[in-house]
């Protein structure tokens, strides 16, 4: 295995950029808010709310050691997740919308106390920092990654997204993620209108999995089995076939690379508003998570966490 290496972004703290980057990300709040793909007629800077619902602080839902995300982020002393209220989806099955679509116990923090839950995580031996819907707040977490980084925050900075993102916005954060963690919801564009109003989905996914692995490349293991850099993907099958599971998986295999580390999930639950829009209202049957598996395997990828 390979062995542990710097997080990233220690490098641009060192040469005082993460503060920079931050400042140009801030910039992009300001009316139209440029965080996200929505481009929402709105400046975040004056307080106005777009499909995130957020304005110019972050809101932290909950924070602590997570020991049921991957396998390879969990390790022994958990991934330290960090709970971003709202989201800039807003999908109809959403399996956690209490949180991201509700906004539920989302509190407004400072980067200087973004910066103390950071802090506090490393204390308590996590294995990397997870941050959880970080798209329509990457200005605020620079801003307290750089307090942290000058504090002692070493751990890898993990980007756990929806996968809806913005070019511009992830090259900001090049030399600054160690691991992200992006969403494939879906492989065509009417579902994605149909089921988050996001028919660019499918074209704007696929641009940024390519970015993000040409920053960091396939996920990479310590001696341990811990992951300190890479691109790992999560899919969730949807009943019915909806998510376009053997798509997406040739265009991992065949664009991105036969490495590619994927989560297939088989948690889809029937909440939220999906119960209106079938196939959504039923759980998904053994047989078509086993189809969904088969197909990436017959794609070539060979890398997974199957659950």
């Amino acid at each position: 295995m390979a062995e542990k290496r710097r997080a990233a972004y220690l490098d641009l703290a060192g040469k005082g950029e993460l503060a920079g980057r931050a400042r140009l990300l801030r910039a992009m709040l300001g009316k139209p808010c440029r965080l996200c793909p929505r481009h929402c007629r709105v400046d975040r800077r004056e307080g106005q709310l777009g499909v995130c619902r957020t304005a110019d602080r972050a809101l932290v839902a909950s924070y602590g050691p997570h020991f049921g995300e991957e396998a390879p982020l969990v390790g022994t002393g958990g991934s330290g997740t960090i709970f971003f209220a709202n989201c800039v989806l807003r999908c109809v099955f959403c399996q956690n919308y209490e949180i991201s679509v509700l906004g539920e116990g989302g509190r407004p923090v400072e980067p200087p106390q973004l910066a103390r839950i950071m802090l506090e995580l490393q204390d308590q031996g996590c294995h990397n920092i997870n941050l959880v819907t970080p798209t329509h707040v990457t200005p605020m977490i620079l801003e307290g990654l750089a307090i942290a980084a000058g504090d002692g925050l070493e751990l890898p900075l993990v980007y756990n997204c929806g996968g809806y993102e913005e070019l511009e916005v992830l090259g900001l954060l090049d030399g600054v993620v160690d691991i992200y963690m992006p969403d494939m919801k879906y492989a065509d564009s009417g579902t994605a209108q149909r089921l988050s109003r996001a028919a660019d989905y499918p074209r704007r996914n696929r641009a940024a999995i390519r970015e993000m692995h040409r920053q960091v490349g396939d996920l990479a293991l310590d001696e341990d089995g811990v992951a300190y850099r890479g691109l790992l993907v999560r899919h969730l099958v949807l009943p019915g076939g909806l998510a376009g599971t053997g798509e997406i998986a040739r265009f991992l295999a065949e664009e991105i690379s036969a490495d590619t580390y994927v989560n297939i999930m088989a948690q889809y639950r029937p909440i939220h508003r999906a119960r209106r829009f079938p196939p959504l209202d039923r759980m998904i049957g053994a047989g078509e998570f086993r189809e969904a598996v088969t197909l990436a395997r017959d794609a070539g990828l060979h890398r997974f966490d199957v659950r």
